[in-house]
């Protein structure tokens, strides 16, 4: 998990970028509410079981919809499953991630946005989105040596 988390990590009040990640990557809207629903070893569960392959992210979506059916009684919504997801996108820097990087006075340049691994592009990606609480994307870009 990333350090910008710490304040939450260790009791998994919220839910981890590395599993908002397999939430898109899986095209399923986990509610924060259904979140707090699971119990300990389910949430890190999610936070651990792989999401990459093919396999793994029918899997992952699979046993996700189980435990939001467990304790709902419905499934959660799904979300269109992005054909190129803009955080595996090497090429170009999302608009929203180059105007926070402006809003905050710091620079990022094509080069650091091409160094930094999948997961910390997601991260910057949604911590630069104008309807999340984006506290933490100065601290990402500390984090991930962008300052």
């Amino acid at each position: 998990m990333f350090k910008f988390e710490a304040d939450f990590v260790e009791s998994l009040r919220c839910i981890p970028m590395q599993v908002r990640m397999k939430l898109d990557t899986c095209g399923i809207k986990l509610k924060l509410t259904h979140w707090h629903q699971f119990n300990p070893k389910e949430r890190e569960s999610l936070v651990i079981m792989p999401c990459r392959t093919e396999a793994e992210v029918k899997t992952y979506g699979e046993c996700l919809q189980r435990l939001v059916i467990q304790y709902t009684g419905k499934p959660a919504s799904e979300l269109a499953i992005a054909e190129n997801p803009p955080w595996l996108n090497e090429t170009m820097i999302p608009n929203t991630v180059r105007e926070k990087a402006t809003e905050m006075n710091v620079s990022l340049s094509l080069q650091q946005w091409q160094n930094l691994t999948p997961d910390r592009r997601f991260a910057l990606i949604k911590l630069s989105r104008p309807s999340h609480e984006n506290k933490n994307f100065l601290p990402a870009m500390k984090e991930f040596e962008l300052l």
